[in-house]
């Protein structure tokens, strides 16, 4: 067989509302020798200071986005698409094609038997139709509310008005292969991802 007739790796998109523990179970299936591409990561690549990205985001949004050293100001961004849904719309329309080929391009070249890419805003992402599968890290609102405040310092108010801008729990359960609850102990979450990591293994075969 040659590359050419090899079947790509089964792709497991995960997703997960803002502080479900994505990055948690993400690091728990990297531990046991599985690719993972992280679209967090991407999205901070593309925003370095002399990218194409960046210099977007200063047309629309200003310099008051922008550090003193051409870095983005995450605090201030964040502040602006979480209280404006358009200027959240105009920032993925800069980052999203972008990340969505970076996605590509890594796949194609990270191997193993199967891969997990980390797509927090999965259920409204086109990425949605390039995984196989969808796995969701889920957690009820109250602990995600309790991580954000220990986390980030917000205020209730904005950690509430950063969870109602995302997809809800119902949508992200709604589009699940599969889920990992996430508000337990690590022990047990540990638990969860080795399961599926067999599973994930056995479904290979059949890709």
């Amino acid at each position: 067989m040659t590359a050419a007739d090899q079947k790509p790796p089964l792709r497991i998109g995960l997703t997960g509302g803002i502080a479900s523990g994505k990055s948690t179970v993400a690091d728990m299936f990297a531990e046991l020798g599985v690719p993972v591409i992280d679209t967090d990561v991407i999205a901070r690549e593309i925003v370095q200071p002399g990218e194409p990205a960046i210099e977007e985001i200063r047309e629309r949004f200003g310099d008051a986005v922008i550090n003193t050293d051409g870095h983005l100001n995450r605090a201030a961004m964040r502040k602006i698409i979480f209280d404006d849904d358009t200027a959240r719309l105009d920032l993925e329309a800069i980052l999203h094609p972008r990340i969505g080929e970076q996605v590509r391009r890594q796949a194609d070249t990270a191997g193993g038997p199967y891969q997990l890419i980390v797509v927090p805003l999965l259920v409204s992402s086109a990425l949605r139709d390039y995984v196989d599968r969808v796995l969701v890290v889920d957690c009820d609102e109250e602990t995600q509310i309790r991580r954000l405040l220990q986390r980030d310092s917000e205020s209730i108010e904005q950690a509430q008005r950063i969870l109602n801008s995302q997809a809800s729990r119902q949508e992200r359960l709604a589009i699940a292969d599969d889920v990992i609850r996430n508000d337990q102990s690590l022990d047990q979450t540990r638990t969860q991802v080795a399961h599926l990591d067999r599973r994930f293994r056995h479904l290979c075969d059949d890709h």
